[in-house]
């Protein structure tokens, strides 16, 4: 197995974690760091494109080689996609709406969403879908939504949505408490626990799950909760350092 390539952006602002019991008070801060970088076009995802002509006309063409380091892909539109964060990216989005790539749902959405799956949802994921947006923002391929038929621009197909993704997890025998978060490329998952004690996020290999064994055969790594795992995301970090 290959992990995915993945940057460490420049760390926002937060720094240190909340004491013990202040879980709300710490939310209301994570909320709003959450939007900062969901509504950021340039820091939504762990790697922004910027144009290839648009570096050169500005930076120079040597400038391609010196940001080598930084370079995640090359795309047939003449884009270069970099990792969040550099001064490359910071520069060209520096002037661009602001904004969340899905606009938040509203509580009745998100309780239809709750129905769907059969369970409540933790309180700081309704904070986070409800005040921040509907998924299309954070680490790896980006949260899924919680409803369906969002397309992002330039996409060809829906943004993927984690209540289908759970129905349909739930017909190949996942467990109903494990909730999709979002891909980590190659066959790798992110799930949030909906059953255990603070939501621990789940690192989940599709590979290492053949049909008739148990799912949690593909776990390949918990982070101790949902909070700690957004955190890490808004501050700026690489939510696979733990892992690697």
């Amino acid at each position: 197995m290959t992990l995915p390539l993945h940057g460490t952006p420049a760390p926002l602002s937060r720094e240190s974690s909340p004491e013990p019991g202040a879980e709300e008070a710490d939310d209301d801060a994570l909320i709003k760091a959450l939007q900062a970088r969901a509504w950021d076009p340039g820091l939504r995802f762990d790697r922004a494109d910027v144009p290839v002509e648009w570096i050169i006309e500005r930076y120079g063409k040597p400038r391609l080689e010196q940001v080598r380091d930084n370079t995640v892909s090359y795309g047939s539109d003449g884009t270069i996609q970099l990792k969040a964060g550099i001064d490359e990216v910071t520069a060209y989005y520096a002037d661009a709406p602001r904004g969340p790539l899905f606009p938040p749902i509203s509580p009745s959405e998100f309780e239809k969403a709750e129905g769907r799956i059969g369970r409540r949802l933790p309180e700081l994921l309704r904070r986070v879908y409800t005040e921040v947006a509907d998924g299309g923002f954070g680490p790896d391929g980006g949260l899924a939504s919680l409803t369906d038929s969002n397309r992002a621009p330039r996409h060809l197909r829906d943004w993927p949505c984690a209540v289908s993704v759970h129905e349909r997890n739930l017909s190949e025998g996942m467990p109903p408490s494990w909730l999709f978060l979002t891909y980590g490329g190659c066959t790798m998952e992110w799930h949030v626990s909906l059953a255990a004690v603070d939501n621990p996020v789940l690192l989940y290999d599709t590979d290492g799950y053949t049909f008739g064994d148990s799912p949690h055969d593909g776990l390949r790594h918990a982070t101790a909760s949902l909070r700690k795992w957004l955190w890490t995301w808004a501050d700026g970090g690489d939510i696979w350092e733990d892992v690697l």
